[in-house]
């Protein structure tokens, strides 16, 4: 048999060497002038993501003015350990470049991308946060008013009945958050609690502290607690009120919050400030009132333009918001919908129709739509009709 014979027939039979691999084409040459570098996606105000959540970054990148040709490289890193890109290197189309983050830590990541031509090159930086798992919305309410036969605590334990999967957090005021020896039981305040205990709601007692600059001691402050649990020992935790936001009243702050949890460690401590404190306060408190102030005020709070991105490193249920002169059904929502932003990372939230929260008379006029809202939204469903 020839030698051409035989070769044929090996390569019938599968014997012939396999073809080696071949090498994917090098992306083409990034052409020489000035570059463009920017990113599109997230917009500066969706730059906060919960953890392990995965980000999609967009890069636009321009040649001369013009979307750079398909297949340019950009090159991504980031500055924290925790976080993966994928891909590192995406090229572009239609003149962008696409890729995911993803970080399994809490806290700012920083994501640099670079392009490179012949002749030039640009850089460009975004900085994102990421925060903890967003956690559904809740009530705050200042139950201030009376608790006597048909007062709004009637129909704040019938709204709890009727939307029994949104937690509410009602803060009952007796007697201006002083009480002393001498106080005594409000009976039908104790009725109206346990009504609205047993309708999966929970009850913290409103403190007056005087922003700790001594006007009420220590002392008068330890002896108002135990009064409370005296007289109403289900209370589910405080509510401390008029509470400073400078550092050099942490310890005085410090010194209650674990009076308190001494008491017992359930019992749940929502500090008011009134607007964001010195980032040490989340250590001594469950919860801190971070806003109260007007619902036209609380829409253009930023955490990131008063430089409080610590607030970040908390669970969103860490932040109350509560807003006054919010007129209409429509500006309640607004309000919630703001708070229920990631930005924002707010989630005990209170609004009323009347001007202030600091003398609450009753509920607002759109509660029930209130506790509706609360309830869509926690749901992803419709929010109700205004």
């Amino acid at each position: 048999m020839s030698l051409l014979t035989l070769s044929a027939l090996l390569t019938g039979c599968g014997g012939a060497k396999e073809d080696t691999p071949t090498t994917p084409p090098a992306p083409p040459p990034v052409q020489p002038g000035p570059l463009g570098l920017s990113f599109t996606s997230p917009v500066a105000a969706n730059n906060v993501h919960d953890v392990g959540s995965a980000v999609s970054l967009q890069v636009s990148v321009t040649i001369n003015g013009n979307a750079a040709p398909n297949g340019t490289p950009v090159t991504l890193t980031t500055n924290a350990i925790s976080a993966s890109l994928a891909p590192t290197v995406p090229t572009t189309l239609g003149g962008a470049a696409t890729s995911v983050l993803n970080s399994s830590v809490i806290g700012p990541v920083v994501v640099n991308a670079t392009v490179t031509s012949t002749t030039h090159s640009a850089n460009e930086s975004l900085k994102l946060y990421i925060r903890p798992v967003h956690q559904p919305l809740e009530l705050l309410v200042p139950a201030y008013f009376s608790a006597a036969k048909d007062s709004p605590w009637t129909t704040l334990v019938s709204g709890a009945k009727s939307y029994p999967d949104v937690k509410i957090t009602a803060i009952m005021n007796p007697n201006g958050g002083v009480l002393t020896s001498t106080t005594t039981a409000n009976t039908d305040l104790a009725t109206a609690m346990a009504s609205f205990k047993t309708a999966n709601g929970k009850v913290v007692a409103y403190v007056s502290t005087l922003y700790g600059n001594g006007a009420r001691s220590e002392a008068d402050v330890k002896a108002t607690i135990d009064k409370y649990l005296e007289l109403y020992p289900t209370l589910d935790g405080f509510f401390i009120d008029e509470m400073a936001p400078g550092s050099n009243r942490l310890s005085h702050y410090q010194t209650i919050y674990n009076y308190i949890k001494n008491k017992n460690i359930a019992l749940v401590v929502i500090g008011n400030p009134g607007m964001y404190p010195d980032q040490s306060y989340a250590n001594v408190t469950d919860v801190l009132t971070t806003f109260e102030g007007t619902a036209a005020a609380f829409q253009v709070l930023d955490p990131q333009q008063s430089s409080n991105t610590w607030v970040y490193s908390q669970y969103n249920t860490s932040q109350a918001m509560l807003a006054h002169s919010a007129s209409t059904c429509t500006a309640m929502q607004d309000s919630l919908k703001y708070a229920n932003k990631a930005r924002t990372n707010a989630g005990l939230v209170f609004t009323t129709d009347e001007t202030t929260v600091r003398a609450v008379t009753r509920l607002p006029s759109y509660w029930i739509q209130m506790l509706g809202t609360v309830d869509a939204m926690n749901k992803g469903g419709t929010l109700p009709a205004c």
